[in-house]
């Protein structure tokens, strides 16, 4: 977040005070890339101790802020690899990034608590915000940041200075702005899957009182996937691969030696292939899927680890991320020399993805990449303004942040030919086992006309086409005025006090259209007892033997069931023609309470207290249940309202700060507890996506960090470990908390993506050696415990505990003109799942665990990836 700050002008090298000193201190943290050889440096400090970071949005020492960060420097961010936030989790204890259908719907999480992704109504509880820009979704973050400077990684909630959605914690990416200086950056990159990437930059100054930088990126890369495709349409036969590229300019305004004015122009595109799924459990229905498929299917044995996927649909996915923004910085006379600080943004984000809904060759569910059928974007405009000042006993700050989104969302589902043989065969066969529990006779040859013997109609014609095509907008808008104030009550004694006011106002417009007509639906709906006991009939089930009573109990039984799978959502007749407008708004309140004692040069220890908020909102997606209302059980009435309510959390920590070895050792230390109330629970639901309010969660554990700039000559280490033992509470809501509902296990139980344990490591070393060369070494790790990736914690979507380590080795000379380094990320191939989800219309059985009819699916991270990278400066 840019912070508050005086400019120096001409031949120095302009940045923030926190990469200077990490540059000096550590030998390792940071490249020369932006000075000449020979170029006087700035002074700044030598240790540790001195490093400075803006997690108040002032600049202040790291050991001095009573905060718990992890703040990460531009070197060791190249040396492991990082581009993008989904990058940064190797690095961080306590993070966790996963990505699901689509690159787009990427979920950060910090200490267990996270949104789950797939609905673009809901918000983020892990706030990005890059270049002091809020991004409204961690999905709008992914991507190649281009040159970061630093990233700031802030745990707990977050929300009195970073405003709206950080209820869990913020990841602040700063990249690096123009200088004085006129030089040339270049990197080639090549690699295994085909890897190729090439970036550049490009600093001048343009005058005494600017300066412009422009930097570009291409990364090309095939897909580590492997998709069986069958009959197609698909053609592409890997996925997971990568095409982008990325464009960023930037134009600093120094007029006079008060004010500074940066402008940013940022566009990204990626048209990639992205994302297919690993089978990770063999259900019941897989032999229906083989039957109908040109192939098997479905994996013939789940081998996740072998990273091989079917699908006859693409994946085709194009985003397009494009914005503005000017930062303006301007000392002023008032209040002492007060500094006020706007920034100003327009933002663009469009994604299209193509989508196989049923992870299978056979042709049974999917979506096009078709903008008309399958788009997310968001409009979003934002502003900041902020004046921050300081006595000796005093610093303060007041601002507003006015936050305007419009989000759009086309939704389609088309059914293929092998859907109606599909969803007909598994229902007949759950229909005949009641009939022969009944003693009655039926016949079971083929199953797969049962639904047009439901409704009379030809076979095949019943469910074919475009089944559903919705159109979503959301107009939100949100208001605040914030302030943070630190009281220097004594030389050792700090107390600080901030506070939020935010309004949130936000309308939501749906259409609902079924281009097919649902004409199976509409049969069953018009005659649902009758219909079955036609089928029947045709069947040779005896239904004349049985008595009118008996007849009516078992039609009773049997009809709902029927008429529910073939009025699922994207089918239901009764969905056609809808048109609902939603509207709320929320006034709160949100604040912290910190007190910080420095008891010598060595120790500071906190506590705070903090009242966090996140905005509600509403679902995305066909919603429908027994009796319309979202929160009771399954059927096939229309749920009008889909809004869920805001997400609230009471934090409590104690910290300390250490500092070791005359400034060169920081050890740093958080014990924490946050209860979240109505937090926001995004669960799939097996044919939607539907946010549950959860009445409690509480994570509590403690947080260390370490940071070493070892007695031995170009050695760094930087490391963290976090304990978070976060956990639902034990009350049911709704009948779905009570067993046989679909989240039965909640109650009492870990919360999924939490595990227990988590630690990163990286160790650098630098070295010279020859007359003009040297060399860095790099080898980092993240590992995590135990947990559950599913919302709904199925036992088949455990990941066991695991380990991922990158490396790189460079060589090059003492003056930085270039650098040729080796490099691999997952260097093990350790294979763990991100997410794990029931296989959509294949896990028909019960929520028990092995219910042997239920097939799982799931998203796996990537594999080894290695290659070389040249790096050139001039």
């Amino acid at each position: 977040m840019p912070a508050v700050k005086k400019h120096t002008r001409g031949p120095a090298t302009h940045r923030l005070s926190l990469s200077v000193a990490m540059a000096l201190a550590a030998c390792v943290a940071m490249p020369a890339t932006a000075q000449e050889a020979g170029e006087e440096e700035s002074e700044s400090a030598t240790t540790l101790a001195g490093l400075v970071v803006t997690a108040q949005k002032r600049e202040e020492v790291l050991q001095d802020v009573p905060i718990s960060i992890t703040a990460l420097p531009e070197q060791l961010l190249q040396d492991t690899g990082v581009r993008d936030v989904k990058d940064l989790q190797v690095l961080v204890p306590g993070l966790t990034v996963t990505s699901t259908q689509s690159e787009a719907q990427t979920t950060a999480r910090i200490r267990g608590i996270g949104t789950v992704g797939d609905n673009p109504g809901l918000e983020s509880s892990v706030g990005v915000v890059i270049d002091g820009v809020y991004r409204p979704r961690n999905g709008v973050g992914f991507g190649d940041l281009g040159e970061i400077e630093r990233i700031e990684v802030l745990k707990g909630p977050q929300g009195t200075v970073f405003g709206k959605n950080t209820s869990a914690g913020v990841i602040n990416v700063i990249t690096r702005r123009p200088d004085y200086n006129t030089y040339v950056d270049g990197e080639l990159t090549v690699g295994n899957y085909g890897a190729l990437g090439v970036a550049g930059t490009f600093n001048s100054a343009l005058g005494d009182n600017s300066a412009m930088r422009v930097y570009a990126a291409k990364r090309k890369r095939d897909g580590w996937m492997d998709v069986h495709t069958g009959n197609g349409p698909r053609r592409e036969d890997e996925d997971y691969d990568q095409n982008f590229h990325s464009l960023r300019g930037q134009l600093l305004l120094e007029p006079t030696d008060t004010l500074d004015i940066n402008f940013i122009a940022d566009f990204t595109s990626r048209e990639e292939n992205c994302c297919t799924a690993v089978t990770l459990v063999r259900g019941g229905t897989a032999p229906l899927v083989d039957a109908l498929a040109p192939d098997e299917g479905v994996s013939p044995v789940a081998d996740p680890e072998a990273r091989q996927a079917w699908g006859n649909r693409g994946t085709e996915q194009d985003i397009k991320d494009k914005g503005l923004s000017m930062e303006l910085n301007w000392e002023t006379p008032w209040l002492g020399g007060a500094t006020l600080t706007s920034i100003t943004a327009q933002r663009d984000w469009d994604a299209i993805n193509g989508l196989d809904y049923d992870y299978s060759t056979a042709d049974i569910i999917y979506r096009n990449a078709d903008e008309d059928e399958s788009l997310i974007a968001f409009d979003t405009f934002t502003q900041e303004l902020r004046l921050t000042g300081s006595t000796d006993s005093f610093d303060w700050m007041v601002g507003g942040f006015y936050s305007d989104e419009d989000l759009k969302r086309n939704d389609s589902y088309r059914m293929g030919a092998a859907y109606e043989p599909y969803v007909s065969t598994l229902v007949f066969q759950r229909v005949a086992a009641g009939i022969t529990a009944a003693g009655l006779p039926i016949d079971m040859s083929n199953p797969a006309t049962f639904f047009s013997q439901v409704t009379g109609q030809p076979y095949g014609t019943g469910f074919a086409g475009l089944g559903a095509l919705d159109r979503y907008e959301q107009d939100a808008k949100s208001y605040a005025l914030f302030t943070n104030n630190t009281w220097h009550a004594t030389d050792a004694l700090d107390l600080t006090l901030g506070l939020r006011y935010t309004r949130e106002d936000k309308e939501l417009d749906s259409r609902y259209s079924n281009p097919n007509g649902s004409p199976g639906c509409a049969a069953a709906l018009a005659n649902p007892a009758g219909g079955v006991a036609q089928a029947l009939l045709a069947r040779g089930v005896p239904l004349g033997a049985l008595t009118p009573a008996q007849q009516a109990a078992l039609l009773g039984q049997l009809a709902p069931q029927v008429v529910g799978f073939m009025c699922l959502p994207w089918a239901n007749a009764l969905q056609a023609g809808r048109a609902t407008h939603q509207e709320r708004e929320e006034k709160e309140w949100s604040g912290t309470l910190k007190a910080a004692y420095r008891w010598n040069d060595q120790v500071m220890t906190y506590a705070s207290a903090a009242r966090g908020y996140k905005a509600g909102g509403f679902n995305f997606d066909r919603v429908q249940s027994a009796d319309g209302q979202s929160s009771s059980g399954a059927g096939i009435i229309p749920v009008d309202d889909t809004s869920f309510p805001g997400e609230f959390v009471d934090s409590y920590e104690l910290g300390a700060k250490t500092t070791w070895m005359e400034g060169n050792l920081l050890l740093n230390a958080t014990l924490f507890h946050q209860t979240y109330e109505d937090f926001q629970l995004n669960s799939f639901l097996g044919t939607s996506f539907v946010v549950r309010s959860i009445p409690e969660v509480v994570s509590k554990g403690v947080d260390t960090e370490l940071l070493w700039d070892t007695p031995l000559e170009g050695l760094m280490l930087q490391a963290g470990l976090t304990y978070a033992d976060t956990r639902y509470g034990d009350e049911t809501p709704t009948a779905d908390f009570v067993f046989p509902g679909s989240l039965y296990k909640l109650p009492g139980s870990r919360a999924s993506f939490a595990p227990l344990w988590s630690g990163s490591a990286s160790v650098t070393y630098e070295w010279d050696f020859g007359g003009s060369l040297m060399g860095r070494f790099n080898l980092g790790g993240k590992y995590m415990s135990d947990f559950n990736t599913g919302s709904d914690l199925d036992a088949e979507k455990a990941q066991e505990a695991y380990a991922v380590f990158n490396a790189r080795l460079g060589i090059g000379s003492r003056d930085r003109r270039w650098m040729v380094e080796l490099w691999g990320q997952n260097i093990f191939d350790e294979y763990y799942t991100q997410v794990a989800f029931d296989a959509p219309l294949q896990a028909p059985g019960s929520p028990a665990p092995g219910d042997p009819l239920n097939s799982y699916n799931g998203f796996p991270g990537a594999p080894a990836t290695y290659g070389v990278t040249l790096r050139v400066h001039y």
